[in-house]
């Protein structure tokens, strides 16, 4: 006997896909949504491809052109510069806190995963490099210990996640991510929260050239 999906997992399995397909760069700005093309690629009625784009909405990946054309945003120097401004307020404030409250083994998970984006960036592997680089900000913050910073960050997650992709100096964001553990693995909350500040401008410099050709 077949088991019916329930609708609100097909909903989040086409959510899901979509949000990764705009944050790796297979839907790009300006690409229209259809949603019967949608459905019939994902194999599932119109119904929860609907509710999908709607949810990207409001996470900010895409909009209404008119009432019957949806597009992926193309970001702004406007969006550009407030994603980083949040950034630069609560990474920032998390690397001093993980300083202070990091353990052994959070830190050896901190190491594996520099480990594992530094094959990827030899290997030139830009979904990867996002995933793991998504991961080393994502542990960071879990290391501050404060619940209330993660719920946060959580909402805006997915657009950071994009941003991060637009970035493509890699080696260099690699050595970033080298001090900012050096400096979090010395228990100094202030050379944490100065190298996560330099991080953090270094990335929006580096996005702002990529997207906007200046910066």
């Amino acid at each position: 006997m077949t088991k019916i999906e329930p609708l609100g997992a097909v909903r989040e399995r086409v959510l899901a896909a979509l949000r990764q397909e705009i944050i790796a760069g297979r839907l790009r700005p300006g690409d229209r949504l259809v949603e019967r093309e949608l459905a019939e690629r994902f194999g599932v009625s119109r119904v929860p491809v609907r509710e999908a784009i709607r949810s990207l909405v409001g996470e900010g990946f895409v909009h209404f052109e008119t009432p019957r054309r949806t597009v992926v945003r193309r970001l702004t120097p406007t969006d550009v510069k407030e994603l980083f401004e949040l950034r630069e307020a609560l990474e920032v404030y998390a690397a001093g806190l993980a300083a202070s409250r990091s353990t052994p083994q959070d830190l050896a998970e901190l190491r594996e995963l520099l480990d594992r984006a530094t094959t990827a960036t030899r290997a030139g592997d830009a979904e990867t490099i996002t995933d793991i680089n998504t991961r080393f900000h994502d542990r960071i913050l879990a290391m501050a210990g404060n619940g209330l910073l993660i719920s946060v960050m959580e909402p805006v997650d997915g657009r950071l996640r994009w941003l991060t992709r637009q970035n493509e100096e890699w080696p260099q964001l690699l050595t970033e991510h080298h001090e900012l553990y050096d400096s979090i693995a010395s228990g100094d909350p202030d050379r944490a929260r100065a190298h996560a500040l330099a991080h953090v401008q270094a990335n929006y410099r580096s996005t702002v050239r990529h997207l906007f050709g200046d910066g």
